[in-house]
């Protein structure tokens, strides 16, 4: 399982070089992007693209999707970019639009997107998902729309992925304890920038990821770089470790 990295946009200038020269997976979002983060994905073991066009939509902005769609094919093509999602607003603008505007994403750039499935577009429309593309994803998790009881419709989900020989993408499933027993292809995770926010210092102990809480009278807004730094290289170590035993 390839676990990639979120919120690559984020890295300070040190994060960035470390990346660099160590094996990483990153995920950034098109909106976030800028000439930094563009100068670092070639350098990426393996990249994925994000759309960002919840995030635009969710700033308050109106938006002109046509014209978006349009700017984000460029820079997929002036990027080479492989591995991208498609627009995923089907609450904002429902399945149909989503749709048409996949087909202009993927005519414009002259390859397939990244198809995300909801759990409201049901089981037939996620088995022709899987039987069009090689590469597919699940959405809703880090909303909440898939609750944590409906985890286990995950291992049906990724069986009927494989058996029509298309790789599974759990967006936002970083589950620790789950992880190891459902068998994405990849997923990601923001998770390695958690530790600034929820003030604690990550550590891969050989098999997993443990938070400790930063100690009593050590402020975190003073060591926030050193513990973002520490954090990334742990998630790092984690990943590097479920590339090859998950």
């Amino acid at each position: 399982m390839k676990i990639y990295l979120a919120g690559i946009e984020s890295l300070t200038e040190q994060e960035a070089q470390y990346v660099k020269r160590t094996k990483v997976n990153g995920l950034a979002s098109f909106y976030n992007m800028n000439t930094k983060t563009e100068e670092l994905i070639p350098y990426l073991d393996n990249f994925l693209l994000d759309s960002g066009a919840f995030t635009l939509f969710s700033a308050g902005k109106i938006v002109d999707w046509d014209a978006y769609i349009t700017r984000y094919a460029n820079f997929i093509k002036r990027n080479n970019i492989q591995r991208f999602f498609e627009l995923d607003i089907d609450v904002l603008v429902g399945y149909e639009k989503v749709l048409y505007l996949r087909n202009k994403l993927e005519d414009l750039v002259g390859r397939p997107a990244i198809p995300v499935w909801h759990k409201f577009r049901g089981r037939e429309n996620f088995l022709e998902m899987c039987d069009n593309y090689q590469y597919v994803a699940i959405g809703g998790i880090v909303s909440g729309e898939i609750k944590r009881s409906e985890y286990p419709v995950f291992s049906y989900l990724i069986s009927e992925a494989h058996k029509r020989q298309a790789r599974i993408h759990g967006l936002g499933f970083t589950n620790l304890t789950k992880l190891p027993i459902y068998h994405f292809d990849s997923v990601d995770s923001t998770g390695w920038l958690a530790g600034n926010r929820f003030g604690h210092i990550t550590n891969f102990n050989g098999y997993t990821l443990v938070n400790e809480k930063v100690p009593t009278g050590h402020r975190l807004a003073e060591s926030g770089r050193r513990v973002k730094f520490h954090n990334l290289q742990q998630w790092i170590k984690y990943a590097q470790y479920a590339d090859t035993k998950f």
